[in-house]
């Protein structure tokens, strides 16, 4: 019954029917009341968005499974010190994380949201080390500031780690056969609860998907595979024994075999020292269930005759031995060779180990596998031999190459090797791109983008990443392109559209930001960036007071979304709420120190109360992080200036420029420096150059005008003030051009005292 409601219950995990299986689960729980079961049912709990539920379910549980599912349970629900102390528990301080390295991913995010950068980094990168497909790792590591160079995280040794989870066939020592030949009945205990970190990746537990149970999906087959093949063939792999190689004159088989020697077998006279095959009794003995010995006798005979002296020809390299490398059981003889083939390896292995174990499994499954052992044709064995051909020998070589079960599918060891070679290589090119991208080395890059193969660059994720970096780049108009064509790719992916948004912002596309606002609406109403979109629409309409709203309930739905507290924060500022603007930037920071814009709008809120020394403060904390945007150094210039430190904000002014010369802003304030400094020429030469840039700014204008006022050259000063209101200037800026206006005439000492 047990079985059954297993089964049962993976199904409607895999149908996504989570109610049925949550039901199931409890009558699972009811009856058999074990630890294992309480893990299946919080998995069905966590994958239904109920990790409350999950949380209540494991409270308590010591088995190491348990805890991590118990750890992710708490991380949903914010209670990060239960979740680190289930990982890490305090009475064992030695104790394994459970599952490898997404346990370390697990509590590396839990360091990083703590405020501890060192020990979350530390575990980002031994997630990596042990599993160097994990994305996700190196992403917070570029995140935090701290990635190391794609081509050494995902280079040489990260290819080796990989192929040997996946090649790696030996699941335990020898003397333990009996214990594993049990344990494949149920594949509950093949995975032992405290994981091996260097264990095979389909292995390892709850490493993705906590739902499953124990990382187990083996009565969840149908009738005719009941069991995973990824679990089924694990038992029949060993490694050979060196000795072989040192009784050979050529060189060693392939390491990995379907069906490897159990144990020598000396029992042979010809050869005494000579390496023979044996499988234990796990297969011999649901064996005489498939077929009968008489028919054994009449296939071995005609199918068997040739394997045994090729292969002890290139053991021994006795080229005259006749020995066959057998199976032994109740007096048959047949050979491991063809036991490993892939029709009797993948149907008949897997049939007899569920005829072994589970009386319910159809018995129509050992008449199709009559079939398949009595057909020669789907065999494909020609008798032979000892003195076959050079081309039938490389033919029992290929036949003989070691397969293995990836991803549900039967694999060559070389497949599986340039695989690992292939993924590791584009994540290498993704990965060099995206670190350079945190970095803020944006047209870097861009250019490290373009090296991403096409059928990957024009996916969305590239393209939202090419967007942001145009974004910091403050190119709005590439930034646009990037992101439409984003959406045309994935219009399902919320990825970058918080971004997005603020591009139009700064655009002024009001209307295609409401229509951007309204799709994601359509698309998830309860995801952050909707809700950033939603806001930033109602921000350009100057509706201040509801954009806040909207960016509250993007903090409300994610409260670990860094950009959606500095848009709050933004918006405080606008409304001149700048306390309450002051908390939403610091909690963005709490979330993502690296998180420049918040140390941005820090710098601005102090540099509008006029507290320049904490203004330059939070501008260099910026700068820092961001060392290449023009905006944050014509800031912190200004607040530099404002500190009459005007030499210093001269130079930073410099960079800004020489960093973007599109931007006005840096040109502007070192015009407004330069005319302090008293030195108008070299002013008014920066503004009309300024002026090409930006021929429609009315304070250009309006700073040439007072230029000319100081140099008491009046005419010139009123005509560019004239140009400045004509230009529609802010309310601000036109009352104080037209009192600069009416005081054209009063000399400068006089205008001073007034």
């Amino acid at each position: 019954m047990e079985a059954i409601l297993v089964d049962c219950v993976q199904k409607s995990l895999r149908h996504f029917m989570h109610s049925n299986a949550i039901f199931l689960c409890h009558r699972l729980c009811a009856e058999f009341p074990t630890e294992a079961n309480l893990q299946l049912l919080a998995g069905c709990y966590l994958q239904n968005n109920q990790a409350y539920s999950a949380y209540s379910v494991l409270k308590g549980t010591q088995m190491a499974q348990s805890r991590y599912l118990f750890a992710i349970s708490c991380f949903q629900m914010d209670l990060l010190s239960e979740a680190e102390a289930a990982l890490c528990p305090a009475n064992e301080p030695s104790a394994e994380v459970p599952n490898g390295a997404a346990g370390h991913y697990l509590l590396g995010l839990i360091y990083r949201y703590t405020d501890r950068r060192k020990s979350a980094i530390d575990h980002f990168k031994q997630a990596l080390s042990m599993d160097p497909l994990m994305w996700s790792a190196y992403e917070e590591l570029c995140t935090l500031g701290a990635a190391e160079e794609a081509s050494s995280v995902f280079g040489e040794a990260a290819a080796v780690c990989v192929q040997r989870q996946y090649l790696s066939c030996s699941t335990s020592p020898r003397s333990q056969s009996s214990a594993e030949d049990s344990n494949l009945v149920d594949s509950r205990h093949c995975v032992s609860d405290d994981a091996s970190p260097r264990q095979p990746k389909h292995m390892q537990g709850l490493k993705d998907i906590p739902g499953t149970h124990n990382g187990a999906s083996v009565f969840g087959g149908t009738a005719s595979q009941p069991i995973n093949s990824s679990l089924s063939n694990i038992s029949f792999y060993n490694t050979p024994s060196p000795v072989i190689a040192q009784l050979s004159n050529v060189a060693p088989p392939p390491l990995c075999r379907n069906v490897q020697p159990n144990g020598p077998n000396l029992s042979t006279g010809a050869a005494e020292s000579s390496p023979k095959s044996t499988v234990n009794s796990t297969i011999q003995a649901p064996r005489r269930k498939v077929m009968d010995e008489g028919k054994i006798r009449k296939i071995s005979g005609r199918l068997f005759s040739d394997s045994g002296p090729r292969r002890s020809s290139r053991l021994s390299g006795d080229a005259n031995a006749n020995s066959n490398a057998s199976v032994t059981g109740n007096g048959t003889s047949i050979s491991s060779k063809y036991l490993g083939g892939s029709k009797l390896s993948s149907m008949a292995f897997r049939s007899m180990i569920v005829r072994k174990g589970q009386g319910w499994a159809n018995e129509n499954i050992d008449e199709g596998v009559r079939n398949e052992v009595l057909d020669d044709s789907r065999l494909n064995v020609t008798s032979t031999t000892s003195t076959s051909s050079p081309a039938v020998e490389t033919k029992s070589q290929e036949q003989e190459e070691a397969n293995f079960s990836v991803g549900g599918q039967l694999m060559s060891s070389s497949k599986v090797i340039t695989g690992a070679s292939e993924a590791l290589t584009l994540l290498r090119d993704l990965g060099d791109a995206y670190r350079l991208s945190c970095l803020y080395r944006c047209q870097d890059a861009l250019d490290a983008y373009l090296k991403v193969p096409p059928k990957h660059y024009h996916t969305g994720w590239v393209l939202s990443q090419v967007g942001k970096a145009h974004f910091e780049l403050v190119d709005y108009l590439e930034a646009d392109r990037a992101f439409s064509l984003a959406r045309q790719s994935t219009p399902y992916s919320l990825e970058g559209m918080d971004v997005y948004s603020t591009v139009l912002y700064h655009l002024k596309e009001d209307m295609k930001l409401s229509y951007l606002a309204q799709e994601l609406i359509s698309t998830d109403r309860l995801a952050p960036q909707t809700w950033c979109a939603m806001g930033n629409c109602y921000s350009l309409q100057k509706d201040h007071e509801t954009a806040l709203k909207n960016f509250q309930r993007a903090v409300q739905l994610n409260p670990r979304f860094a950009y959606a507290h500095t848009l709050c924060g933004h918006e405080y500022v606008a409304l001149e709420d700048f306390e309450n603007g002051i908390k939403s930037y610091q909690s963005a920071l709490r979330v993502d120190a690296r998180h420049y814009n918040a140390w941005y709008g820090l710098g601005m809120v102090y540099l509008r109360q006029e507290k320049f020394e904490f203004s330059e403060h939070f501008f260099r904390m910026a700068f820092q992080i961001n060392p290449r945007s023009s905006v944050i150094m014509s800031y912190l210039g200004t607040a530099l200036h404002a500190l009459k430190r005007s030499e210093e904000a001269l130079a930073v002014m410099e960079k800004a420029i020489l960093a973007d010369k599109k931007n006005p802003l840096p040109m502007y304030q070192k015009a407004n420096i330069l005319m302090s400094l008293e030195n108008f020429d070299e002013a008014l030469e920066v503004l009309e150059e300024l002026k090409e840039y930006a021929p429609r700014e009315s304070s250009v204008y309006a700073l040439m005008g007072r230029i000319y006022k100081r140099r008491n050259m009046h005419e010139k000063a009123m005509l560019h003030y004239g140009i400045s209101l004509d230009l529609k200037p802010s309310a601000t800026d036109a009352a104080a051009i037209k009192a600069a206006i009416e005081k054209l005439h009063v000399p400068d000492e006089i205008e001073d005292n007034l």
